[in-house]
């Protein structure tokens, strides 16, 4: 498990970008009031003219998690995966512990 960030790009401005989040958020977590924990801890900035997504996932999981947003922004928003290049996310792997205790998932 690592922390991984997807920039989606192609965006004309901030407020183009930070207008996908809620869509986005639905593609991840469809049930926002939910019990548990997400399957997949979550997060969003904007940074570089692209939207950030954070997730604190496997590997395996993480590139899922880029297909299914590259299906959904299509062509117009390339998405590409990479490891963190900052610290925003930090309060995810934290977030995954707690949800998770020793042992689970």
């Amino acid at each position: 498990m690592q922390l991984y960030e997807i920039h989606i790009h192609g965006f004309a401005d901030t407020e183009a970008a930070l207008a996908l989040q809620e869509p986005l958020a639905r593609l991840l977590c469809p049930v926002e009031d939910h019990e548990g924990p997400c399957e997949v801890p979550w997060g969003f900035t904007v940074g570089d003219g692209s939207l950030v997504l954070g997730i604190y996932a496997s590997a395996a999981r993480a590139a899922e998690v880029t297909d299914r947003v590259r299906k959904f922004v299509g062509g117009a928003h390339p998405a590409v995966l990479g490891g963190p290049t900052s610290d925003a996310f930090d309060e995810l792997m934290g977030q995954y512990r707690v949800e998770r205790p020793a042992g689970g998932d």
